[in-house]
């Protein structure tokens, strides 16, 4: 059985990862109605959903077929977190230049920080909200008895259900309080990619594109390097030399204070910008 802690988490995940984003769209529009924040919001979502979940995602599934890909990775798995940062970084801040550029005839504070929001926003729903969903769903499945018999009825087709009794196992086993991290996890990522669009609006505006380019290119590949490769310390990858709850602890702390320094850099921007436009 699914425990009710781990139902419970798993709603305040889902939450935070698929209501709050649209909630905050929603809000943050009505307030600034009139600004060109709904377009805004829509072009952030729009870079992210296309250059990560159309274009480069299906470029990684592709590679992972490669015969041999697996004893790669397990060899030289420094070098894949880092391909994988790397790309993701790339991927990410192309659709964030893509979409300053669409804007940059009125490029404001607010369009800035809407595209942030939905560059961050529609990430947290497609990668965790909709994970959380299946999850929600297939817990209770397994709590009145209708995962057994999936199972039972896919096994009986002559079907190989190996994924769905591990699916189980983790829905079963999993502390809840993991359930939890994820939507502390996206909460925090939201924020990094609030700062990270934002930026590069502003340096555009300000004519130094190259300059925010480089910043938010190494600050989001520092970010996605370093959760796998403290998370790989705790397993064979990197040779067990930490336990999973230190991993844990270390990257949330990392994560932690990286929002914390992206509220502040969103503070900052939000500052310069308007005094910039009072100014003019």
């Amino acid at each position: 059985m699914v425990s009710v802690a781990s139902f419970v988490t798993m709603l305040i995940t889902l939450l935070i990862s698929l209501v709050l984003p649209l909630a905050v769209y929603i809000f943050y529009g009505i307030k600034n109605k009139g600004k060109g924040v709904w377009l805004a919001w829509v072009l952030g979502a729009a870079g992210f959903f296309v250059l990560q979940i159309i274009i480069r995602m299906p470029i990684l599934s592709l590679v992972q077929m490669i015969p041999g890909f697996a004893d790669f990775v397990a060899n030289n798995y420094l070098i894949y977190c880092g391909v994988l940062a790397l790309t993701a970084a790339g991927f990410e801040l192309v659709a964030r230049l893509v979409v300053a550029k669409i804007m940059s005839k009125d490029l404001t504070y607010e369009k800035g920080f809407a595209a942030g929001l939905g560059h961050g926003g529609i990430e947290a729903i497609f990668i965790v909200g909709m994970t959380y969903v299946n999850n929600i769903l297939y817990s209770i499945m397994v709590n009145i008895g209708l995962f057994d018999k999936m199972i039972d009825e896919t096994a009986a087709a002559g079907v190989d259900t190996s994924a769905f009794a591990m699916v189980k196992e983790q829905l079963i086993n999993t502390d809840s309080l993991i359930f939890l991290l994820g939507g502390y996890e996206r909460l925090l990522t939201m924020i990094f990619h609030l700062a990270m669009s934002l930026l590069i609006c502003y340096c555009w505006k300000k004519g130094k594109v190259v300059k925010g380019a480089v910043v938010c290119l190494l600050a989001h590949a520092f970010v996605d390097f370093t959760a796998p490769v403290i998370s790989g310390m705790a397993t064979d990858y990197l040779g067990n030399v930490l336990s999973q709850t230190t991993a844990y602890i270390i990257i949330y702390g990392i994560l932690t204070v990286v929002a914390i320094a992206c509220v502040i850099l969103i503070k900052v921007i939000r500052d310069k910008w308007k005094m910039t436009d009072a100014v003019v």
